[in-house]
């Protein structure tokens, strides 16, 4: 149930609101939902018109994202598809257009779902989580934001405003795919997302592989990505990086799939790098 909606226009306007008890808001896509199974009223404060939220450009050298920036625009937006390829090929796949035009990069990750199609690819980009409360700013690796289903280290009182992520050097390998039920509008039963970078002799120098629906949150997998560390990418060197993933991940059963299966995807994810 939803009480008041208020539209701060700025960040110190907000803290107040967030302070009696007012739950943040930027396209609500998840958060109305679980407000409307609520039996008391709950206060809305929209993020819409606060100036910066939405931003999108270069910072330091990094892309920064702004949290309130919706699916949609930041697909469109040229530093996603020409520096972020792997980021734009999931936000291609998420969701309905309706959701794209409304759900945002801050919600995906203040949601914690373990099937967000935004995560693993940011965590394959080792994104940055940049949070925001009256007491200041403070940045944390995505990794440490997200704790599990549906829990973050946000403080109360505490937004997410921005996701800085470093571009990956020209010649890099970006990869996402995900698994699901049907062609559209499906949650993933599994994820893959890959960046990785190679030498002149094509051996590969730096290897970041994250999967999603396959544990409680989206993570990296450090010893899929060890295994491909010196090697070239063929399918004995992928086929290998799938057994790590296999051995790394604690994926259920439930109405999507069940575990058994979700641990075949799993070791067969790493060959789709190769169109194998």
């Amino acid at each position: 149930m939803i009480g008041r909606v208020m539209r701060p226009d700025s960040l110190e306007a907000l803290w107040p609101m967030l302070e009696d008890g007012a739950r943040p808001m930027a396209g609500g896509t998840d958060l109305l939902v679980g407000l409307r199974q609520r039996q008391t009223p709950c206060d809305v404060a929209l993020l819409e018109a606060i100036s910066g939220l939405n931003a999108v450009g270069l910072e330091d050298g990094l892309i920064r994202l702004g949290a309130t920036a919706c699916h949609a625009r930041l697909l469109a937006h040229p530093l996603v598809r020409e520096r972020l390829p792997a980021l734009a090929r999931a936000l291609s796949v998420l969701g309905s257009p309706l959701v794209r035009n409304m759900g945002t990069l801050g919600g995906n990750i203040a949601t914690a779902s373990p099937a967000g199609d935004t995560l693993p690819p940011l965590h394959a980009l080792d994104a940055q989580v940049e949070l925001a409360s009256r007491q200041g700013i403070r940045r944390l690796p995505l990794a440490e934001c997200i704790l599990g289903p549906g829990r973050t280290a946000l403080a109360p009182e505490e937004i997410v405003t921005a996701v800085l992520v470093s571009p990956p050097p020209p010649g890099a390998l970006h990869h996402f795919e995900k698994v699901g039920r049907r062609d559209a509008l499906a949650i993933a039963v599994a994820s893959l997302a890959a960046v990785i970078v190679r030498d002149e002799a094509g051996c590969v120098t730096k290897a970041r592989l994250a999967v999603g629906s396959l544990g409680p949150t989206a993570r990296r997998c450090a010893q899929a990505e060890a295994c491909l560390l010196g090697r070239r990418l063929d399918r004995h060197s992928l086929a290998e990086a799938g057994q790590r993933l296999r051995e790394d991940v604690s994926p259920i059963d439930d109405l999507r799939a069940t575990a058994a299966y979700r641990l075949r995807l799993a070791g067969n994810l790493p060959l789709r790098l190769l169109g194998l």
